[in-house]
């Protein structure tokens, strides 16, 4: 389930899918599964906590039991499906191989699939508790630590007291970025540097706008990407390195020896009307242009940007498409 999803390590013995490819003894994961996601909105918690630390700790146990009750209604919808609903899924070997008729309840217990808690905002909660970003290194980091372990308590004490396998989860967003945007709009107007814009910033993310080099960023998220065991991604943006390769592969490098999970969102676009291959340039306007004909025409311009995961040459949201055209001017107005 999702590209950044990670399934606990499974070592129950017993083999409840009737897969053909368990082995006794050694861990499982191809073939395994997520019951779901429910997100909790960090921003919305310090927003209403109005900067009283103590009151955004109260906010937080109760939002946090909120997304609690959401997952334990996900989890007893599913435990109530045969596996006659998706017989691919669970009878010809997708997910399981179960009998007609057969209860899939036993594959939601004993960590044989996982359930997550999702996060968004960050970044935002932070600052608006702090007054400073979690990437300062001090006040601020050490909050954002705190909140983060928070999630991964509550999980803990969730999957014990339920023998499931509740996991903390960067989620994906989507278009969940703008409308969590909105609604935080709606109930507490515009703040800057916190709801002034379509977008929340996703899970632990360095916010795009932020000065960082690729290398301190990976490093920074790695930390909070270690209480995201249920899934994260780290990504950071660069220009075009097509003709620098020794570039990549020591960020590849890097990434290897500090992260678990991280990628580059580089530039790889093509004019069909001149035939250039590289980076389409932005504007001043926010319109893109080829630097070697000057073509404008959208129709005959292959541009390809990547935002928490998504490739998008036609921009589906509002929120996404804002936060794309930051990062793309804040990258192309770089002197090196």
């Amino acid at each position: 389930m999702g590209c950044r999803s990670f399934l606990t390590p499974w070592t129950t013995e017993g083999n409840p899918s009737k897969a053909k490819n368990y082995k006794e003894g050694e861990s499982k994961y191809y073939g395994r599964f997520n019951q779901g996601v429910v997100t909790i909105n960090l921003v919305d918690v310090a927003l209403s906590s109005n900067q009283d630390e103590e009151l955004f700790w109260k906010i937080y146990e109760e939002r946090l039991e909120l997304c609690h009750k959401a997952l334990q209604a996900r989890h007893q919808r599913l435990s109530k499906a045969t596996s006659d609903i998706a017989p691919i899924l669970w009878q010809h070997g997708a997910l399981a191989r179960l009998d007609k008729g057969e209860s899939i309840h036993q594959l939601l217990h004993d960590g044989y699939s996982t359930i997550s808690l999702g996060y968004a905002g960050l970044y935002e909660c932070v600052k608006y508790m702090t007054n400073h970003s979690h990437t300062d290194n001090g006040k601020g980091k050490e909050f954002g630590l705190k909140v983060m372990q928070k999630l991964n308590n509550k999980c803990k004490e969730w999957k014990e007291a339920e023998n499931m396998d509740y996991s903390v989860y960067g989620t994906p967003i989507e278009s969940t970025t703008y409308k969590f945007a909105k609604c935080l709009k709606e109930r507490f107007g515009v703040i800057e540097g916190i709801t002034d814009k379509d977008y929340i910033t996703n899970s632990y993310h360095v916010p795009v706008f932020e000065e960082i080099d690729a290398f301190s960023k990976l490093k920074l998220e790695s930390e909070f990407q270690q209480l995201s065991p249920g899934g994260a991604i780290s990504y950071i943006e660069t220009p075009n390195l097509q003709n620098n390769i020794e570039a990549v592969l020591k960020v590849i490098q890097f990434i290897y020896d500090n992260i678990m999970y991280a990628e580059l969102n580089t530039k790889s676009d093509y004019c069909q009307e001149c035939g250039f291959e590289g980076e389409i340039l932005i504007d001043d306007k926010l319109e893109w242009y080829c630097p070697e004909c000057g073509n404008r025409n959208h129709d005959t311009l292959n541009v390809a940007r990547r935002t928490c995961g998504y490739i998008g040459s036609n921009f589906w949201n509002k929120g996404r498409t804002q936060e794309i055209k930051e990062r793309v001017l804040h990258i192309d107005n770089k002197d090196d």
